[in-house]
């Protein structure tokens, strides 16, 4: 069996902690209720919320079976790529957009080093 290199873990550790405290703020923060009322998605508010807590929960449990992991990461990449395209249809700046994408290719990056890894 392969073992995890530190920097795939820390990637995992991460993203895992990020979006567990996303998806927290989703379902509770009065900022992200009134962002998801901009984006034209506040219906769908408590979904994504729900998604990316679980997405972090498949990725901390995929550190003891990997397809959780690699599930986990591709969800939550996929959530994030769509983040990103909703900043580009509202014409948010670089910077609003930056963590979107950032959070997108960190988590496909993940899906390749435990496909690499553990494929």
């Amino acid at each position: 069996m392969n073992a995890i290199s530190p920097i795939l873990l820390a990637c995992i550790l991460f993203s895992a902690i990020s979006f567990l405290f996303f998806g927290y703020s989703c379902l509770t923060s009065l900022f992200m209720r009134q962002e998801f009322e901009r984006y034209g998605l506040n219906q769908y508010r408590r979904l994504i919320g729900a998604l990316q807590i679980i997405g972090a929960l498949s990725l901390l449990g995929g550190l003891f079976y990997f397809p959780l992991a690699v599930t986990g990461a591709a969800g939550l990449m996929v959530l994030m790529f769509m983040g990103l395209a909703v900043r580009i249809r509202l014409r948010d700046s670089f910077i609003q957009s930056t963590p979107a994408f950032f959070y997108a290719i960190l988590n496909l990056l993940i899906v390749l080093m435990l496909l690499k890894t553990f494929g």
